[in-house]
């Protein structure tokens, strides 16, 4: 066995994490590279299987039960926890040494494009940041090209990855309803959580939704946990839920799939490890991971049967593009040409406004998750289908609103065009208007694009020499008319509410966030039916190199409404699960 080295962290003997020297006779079973939300339950799969497996996280680690801020307000933070360059979420946000911009990691962005690619380098990668929102992809997500003529559709149906959602849901633990909603499947009885009450703002806007526009406002379904699991509490409405969550109530890697496959005991973790390149033997096979020690910048090589990577949609790319070979001089697995392309992420815009009908309400306790409680999910299927709106793809609506942790915006407090107002009078004001704002956010699918991809930057390298990814980025028609539509509905939703909108989209503009700016970016290594058109067969292995596995959202062959980290996860176990099928009978 390997000697120990650093003991990383031991906050108790529910969790640990060691680091292991290397020791070049020993070959894994698995290597997996991330350690978010595939590359963790790609570890919990592989490891309850028998397997032993080798993770590489090129962050720190990092244990949210003794590093999260709870019972901390913004107060208790420099600049009364306002965002900076190095925290933009604000002081308490739970990702650390990374962000929009990394040091000594830079990425570039081709001229005439916007893109922005946030990046945590942390043990549990973005799920220690995540809304939370935990959203099934629909049979009709499936089949984007056969349904509306656009993009592709994907290798494998909803019946084939209901299963896999089932699974997921019970295992992190996910409140919501069954609802009936048109193609956004409801989870069998007994799967769900049970949700927490929505706020009054958000039952007035329920309201406002359904009797005025015909459009349903139902509970959101969240991985937060509103009843206890097995070393998780249950929500105790403490701490926003972006600073990360100590009692393990809200689903973090750090908290659930890594102390649970570590209690297999053939797990290994290394954290500081930053993959550069995937090795392959003789027979095109992959054969390990060639990763560089974050401290002392030496290139260390492990092998394994099998190699997954996890390490996020555009990390990934960048890891295959750099991996040339006589035998792929393109990069691993690119044949096709498709590694790096059809990336895609959610199409966003959103409104603020302030609504008196929420002002001056009894002020009571509705805390509950700091996340939204309920959503509007897509309701437009019919209008596209007699041409009505112009755009192919769909937008769910976020709606948030209620007494949350105070802040002040500008906005909310001083009226345009009237001087701003300081002491008794501010006092005065926000007591009125606390509670009273809402936001209306559109969150929308993309169809793939020739314009939108990413591919190595010809000159500009990391801190290690490694060429750095280069991004291209254009949203489409359906994208740019998909805004337009959320504009001016949200403006018609706030008329009928009596409210003023304070900030957002002008009348008719299509006002989209930047490209990467939601962090949803997925489809760079996409799935497909034939080789030469996808990077992935319907199992999640590279067409080229059949014991390579991707399990994080480049496997995605179509970009719906919905967040996808629900979806990566339950990929990420069908993708696990054949792996692990095909080391056991030894056909790799």
């Amino acid at each position: 066995m390997p000697e120990i080295i650093a003991l990383v962290i031991d906050p108790g003997p529910q969790f640990w994490i060691i680091e292991m020297s290397n020791t070049r006779d020993e070959v894994y079973d698995a290597i997996i590279v991330g350690s978010g939300a595939g590359g963790s339950m790609a570890a919990y799969v592989l490891t309850h299987a028998g397997l032993r497996v080798l993770l590489l996280e090129s962050g720190r680690a990092y244990d949210p039960r003794s590093e999260t801020p709870m019972f901390r307000t913004n107060a208790d933070a420099p600049l009364r926890g306002a965002g900076t360059t190095d925290k933009p979420f604000g002081y308490f946000d739970a990702t650390v040494d990374g962000g929009w911009s990394v040091p000594d990691e830079p990425y570039t962005v081709a001229e005439g494009s916007t893109f922005k690619w946030w990046r945590a380098r942390m043990l549990g990668g973005r799920t220690n940041h995540w809304s939370c929102a935990s959203l099934r992809f629909g049979p009709y997500d499936f089949e984007e090209f056969t349904r509306i003529g656009v993009g592709v559709d994907w290798p494998i149906g909803y019946e084939e990855l209901a299963t896999y959602y089932d699974r997921v849901e019970q295992l992190i633990g996910v409140f919501g309803a069954a609802e009936g909603i048109e193609n956004s499947p409801d989870s069998p009885p007994g799967i769900l959580l049970p949700p927490p009450e929505p706020r009054a703002g958000e039952v007035f806007a329920q309201r406002i939704f359904d009797q005025r526009f015909g459009v349903r406002v139902v509970p959101i379904h969240t991985a937060v946990l509103t009843r206890p699991l097995p070393d998780r509490a249950a929500c105790i409405n403490a701490t926003p839920c972006m600073w990360g969550c100590s009692i393990g109530a809200k689903f973090q890697t750090p908290t659930s799939l890594l102390p649970t496959a570590l209690k297999t005991t053939r797990l290994q973790i290394r954290t500081g490890a930053v993959a550069c390149e995937v090795t392959l033997n003789s027979q095109g096979r992959a054969s390990g991971i060639v990763y560089i020690d974050r401290k002392t910048g030496a290139h260390i090589r492990v092998r394994g049967r099998s190699v997954v990577l996890a390490a996020s949609a555009c990390e990934t790319a960048r890891l295959l593009l750099n991996s040339k070979s006589a035998m792929f001089p393109q990069g691993l697995a690119n044949s096709s040409g498709q590694v790096g392309r059809n990336l895609t992420d959610t199409a966003a815009t959103s409104i603020y406004a302030h609504v008196p009908a929420l002002a001056e309400l009894p002020v009571v306790n509705e805390d509950a998750t700091s996340l939204n409680h309920v959503y509007a999910p897509w309701w437009g299927f019919r209008d596209q289908a007699q041409g009505r709106l112009g755009f192919a793809t769909g937008y769910h609506t976020s709606i948030s609103t209620g007494r949350r942790m105070p802040w002040i915006e500008d906005a909310f407090v001083n009226k345009p065009g009237e001087p701003p107002v300081y002491g008794a009078a501010l006092r005065e004001r926000v007591r009125y208007s606390y509670g009273a704002a809402i936001s209306l956010a559109s969150r929308g699918g993309m169809i793939p694009n020739d314009d939108c991809y990413c591919d190595l930057d010809p000159t500009v390298k990391d801190r290690w020499g490694l060429p750095v990814l280069r991004f291209h980025w254009r949203w489409g028609p359906h994208e740019r008319a998909q805004s337009q539509h959320a504009n001016k509905f949200f403006r018609e939703v706030i008329d009928a509410m009596g409210g003023t909108v304070l900030s957002g989209a002008e009348p008719g503009e299509a006002r989209i966030t930047s490209g990467g700016e939601m962090i949803h970016e997925v489809g760079t290594t996409r799935m497909g039916a034939k080789p030469g058109t996808s990077v992935l067969n319907q199992h999640s292995h590279a067409w080229d190199v059949r014991n390579l596995y991707v399990a994080d959202g480049g496997s995605f062959a179509s970009h719906p409404d919905k967040n996808p980290t629900l979806t990566i996860l339950a990929l990420a176990w069908r993708a696990s699960e054949h792996l692990a099928n095909s080391l056991i009978k030894r056909e790799l």
